[in-house]
């Protein structure tokens, strides 16, 4: 078993009994060793364990938790320190494990912020193809385990060249960041919208079957057309919509179908949403 997935399942509560169990191993050893071999090096794992999956709060409070172990088996071992040396030394390793804390929190942060930004499109702020794919395959998962239907559907901007070259590419950035801007605005907080392309986007509607998938869509594309036609910029939509009622063979298959009904729309004059029910 992967041990990064299996602290990740954990909760705080089992987190923080592992972090104890991990302290009372060097408290033990540094007991039975006195002052002659120090383990305190060993509480790093604790400390790291619980600042890491659990937050700063936690890496603090079993950092303290650890200097208080090691000052208890350093008393115990009756070394030749004076008391006053051992708490100073106590402090010391709390400062030592503080700073720890801290600095993986920062990690930590940094980390998070890098997964989300590979997941976002950098031009319009919505999801990318590759967030896409790791949703999509979650929706996919839960169609066979619910029994739930699923629309998928893939959006081309009709015409996008031509604002290009009329306008300039700095106008077509524009209408793409309007067009994802008012797609993730008309759709419920457990949609999903990514652009998976120059100007194609998909949509992923959970637990929506054909009909009400196909209200949505009809509305989506006129709230859009009323968005271009205001800004005068002569595009139009065109949209495939596929719908599965039972998980689909993979999603390679699913991207598949949605992709293919676009291009029908496209091919049949464009401006239009072709629909189809996938696995009745």
């Amino acid at each position: 078993m992967d041990f990064d997935n299996f602290l990740k399942r954990r909760s705080k509560a089992e987190l923080i009994a592992l972090a104890i169990v991990l302290i009372a191993v060097p408290g033990y050893l540094s007991h039975l060793t006195g002052a002659e071999i120090s383990f305190s090096i060993m509480y790093l794992l604790p400390v790291a364990l619980l600042s890491w999956y659990a937050g700063t709060f936690f890496g603090i409070m079993i950092s303290m938790a650890c200097a208080a172990a090691w000052l208890r088996s350093d008393i115990a071992g009756h070394g030749v320190n004076h008391l006053i040396v051992r708490y100073w030394n106590a402090v010391v390793l709390f400062g030592f494990f503080f700073v720890t804390t801290i600095i993986l929190a920062r990690l930590k942060a940094a980390y998070r912020q890098e997964q989300e930004l590979s997941r976002v499109d950098f031009l319009t702020g919505v999801a990318n193809a590759r967030a896409f794919r790791q949703v999509a395959e979650m929706e996919k998962n839960r169609v066979r385990r619910y029994r739930h239907p699923l629309t998928l559907a893939y959006m081309d901007i009709d015409n996008f060249k031509v604002i290009n070259d009329r306008f300039g590419h700095q106008t077509g950035d524009v209408l793409l960041v309007w067009v994802a801007k008012t797609i993730r605005k008309n759709l419920r907080e457990t949609d999903f919208v990514a652009r998976v392309g120059g100007d194609e986007f998909a949509i992923l509607l959970p637990e929506t079957g054909a009909e009400a998938g196909q209200f949505v869509l009809y509305k989506l594309q006129r709230v859009l057309i009323d968005l271009m036609q205001k800004n005068n910029w002569p595009v139009t939509f065109s949209i495939g919509a596929a719908t599965f009622v039972a998980e689909p063979e993979s999603l390679d298959q699913m991207i598949q179908s949605a992709d293919d009904l676009m291009y029908s729309a496209k091919r049949n004059g464009k401006n239009r949403i072709a629909q189809a029910v996938v696995g009745a």
